[in-house]
């Protein structure tokens, strides 16, 4: 990139002009409103822009987060506000902000895998993040979404609260499900915000948001559904209208069950619309599983920092050791072969001049990573070399996850 397009964080003063250039990019307007809150939950030290001049012209920045992997928490920088102004592209200046990132994320030794989810997915396996999870755009009718006979709906009752009643149930839930659902992040208070927040601009043309809280006859929340109502006809005049879910979580089967009859039930509004896990199991319930139809899409992409110190974080469904080559050009750095070993609670990733077993980019162990993508598939793409026979399987077996991971969204991996 030519040095006239300087790399460095953004100041306070700076900030307003750098984040109406990446939103541009997008052909996104922001009122000042959005501007200011947006302003509140951005780390000043953690963006990055290019110049030219006194002009910001491109940016990226990260959130200080943690999220779930296998078997582990690991902190995570949530790569976001990445954009390139028009007039400035096809200059080099997003690979020359991606690598400056990855490099002071390495050279600081801060977090060892980075993630986002990217509104092209072309961009960034070029940089080494490969798609991790995937998201299931589900799309139920409600007519047909009779319940298996049997099915266990609990004791428990479901009731409307106000955001500000139901945000301490919400929270306890949620935090009990992210702790064991891989691909979930930890939210703080201005992540909460973020999510629950009910402005006319965030609600995407849809009514106000409502918090569904399911609770026991004890009172202990153990589930909730935050969804929109959005009213539409299609072209011959027929009602469209769909329950749009922004986001359902339970601690418990019964619980899960009884947020599912209650949304089935919502009178006047035929579809109900939801991006899901893969693996999500409402169909299982229904005694006609087509009454749910899905659209696979890719949602959270990984990047391994220091593959070392990534591998040895999370754990494995088997004990497992195996010589890893990774290749790396973009983060040079982390080239090399690697054994990884795990044992049960225990994993370790040091290098090693020990032949190797498999062959591979970071990109593939990224998507690899939180146990949804297989390395299995991805040899049978030939993104993957198996250089002693056995070690694919066995490899493959001990990265793949209990179910698929998955990404609820809401805060602050998007990456524009």
């Amino acid at each position: 990139m030519p040095d006239s397009f300087p790399l460095r964080p953004v100041t306070d003063a700076e900030f307003e002009t750098w984040a109406r250039v990446i939103a541009n990019t997008y052909g996104d307007d922001r009122s000042d409103e959005e501007i200011a809150r947006e302003r509140a939950t951005v780390e000043l030290d953690r963006t990055l822009a290019a110049f030219d001049g006194d002009l910001p012209v491109a940016g990226t920045a990260a959130y200080t987060r943690s999220l779930t992997v296998p078997g582990a928490v690991l902190p995570v920088a949530g790569v976001t506000w990445v954009g390139v102004a028009p007039t400035h592209r096809r200059r080099g200046i997003l690979t020359a902000m991606m690598r400056r990132q990855l490099t002071d994320l390495h050279e600081c030794g801060r977090e060892p895998i980075a993630a986002l989810r990217p509104a092209e997915a072309g961009i960034y396996g070029r940089y080494g993040y490969g798609p991790s999870s995937r998201g299931a755009q589900l799309r139920a009718e409600k007519r047909a979404m009779d319940f298996r006979p049997g099915t266990d709906f609990g004791a428990g009752s479901i009731r409307l609260l106000g955001r500000e009643e139901a945000r301490p149930h919400i929270e306890t839930v949620y935090e009990q499900v992210r702790l064991r659902t891989v691909g979930w992040p930890a939210r703080a208070e201005r992540a909460w915000d973020s999510r629950l927040d009910d402005e006319a601009q965030a609600r995407g043309g849809a009514g106000a948001l409502r918090y569904a809280v399911h609770r026991e006859p004890d009172g202990r929340a153990t589930g909730y559904a935050l969804y929109r109502l959005k009213s539409a006809r299609d072209i011959l005049g027929a009602n469209a209208s769909a329950v749009q879910v922004v986001e359902l979580a339970a601690v418990s089967r019964p619980a899960y069950a009884a947020l599912w009859r209650f949304l089935a039930g919502i009178d006047l509004v035929p579809w109900i619309e939801y991006e899901a896990a893969v693996d999500e199991p409402l169909p299982h319930l229904l005694t006609d599983p087509r009454a749910v139809r899905t659209t696979e899409v890719d949602r959270l992409w990984v990047r391994l920092v220091d593959v070392d110190r990534a591998l040895a974080g999370r754990r494995y469904t088997t004990a497992l050791d195996v010589v890893l080559d990774v290749q790396d050009s973009f983060c040079p750095w982390n080239a090399g072969r690697y054994r990884l070993q795990a044992d049960g609670d225990t994993a370790g990733c040091a290098r090693t001049a020990a032949a190797p077993d498999l062959r591979l980019t970071s990109a593939e162990l990224g998507a690899a990573f939180l146990g949804g993508t297989t390395l299995t598939a991805l040899a049978a793409a030939g993104l993957v070399q198996e250089l002693r026979p056995g070690a694919l399987a066995h490899a493959s077996a001990a990265f793949r996850g209990d179910r698929e991971p998955f990404y609820p969204g809401g805060w602050a991996f998007p990456a524009y």
